[in-house]
């Protein structure tokens, strides 16, 4: 079992900053990834980012491209989310997830084993 707890929204005027944490408990060694995924009101939910826990590897969202960064401290079970140049249309919660397995489609909600609660992130204009 992986306990997934974010922390680190809040509202912000766009153009601002933010940066997103999720702590993650015991088991992380044996994740392959862990991911972002974003659901605004009446939307879908819909993938951000995610990086292999072991190698690094990144991967992005073409709407966020350029713009957030994911990244990861394995020594502290944590995942980041730096999140620049914010929009209006990146108003959404923020979840965490953690991938065990390296089948199927990393950008795939169903992918995914375990999920945090998520935190709230609101762009003004």
């Amino acid at each position: 079992q992986v306990q997934l707890v974010e922390s680190g929204g809040g509202l912000v005027q766009a153009g601002g900053s933010l940066r997103l944490s999720c702590a993650a408990s015991a088991r992380t060694f044996s994740m392959y990834a862990m991911g972002w995924f974003r659901q605004a009101p009446g939307k879908e939910r819909e993938f951000v980012a995610a990086i292999t826990w072991s190698g690094g590897v990144t991967y992005y969202a073409d709407s966020v491209k350029g713009r957030f960064t994911i990244s990861r401290d394995k020594a502290k079970n944590t995942l980041y989310l730096q999140m620049n140049s914010l929009k209006p249309e990146d108003t959404a919660v923020y979840h965490c997830a953690a991938k065990m397995t390296s089948d199927y489609y990393i950008a795939a909600v169903t992918s995914y084993d375990y999920w945090g609660q998520g935190t709230q992130v609101t762009v003004s204009s």
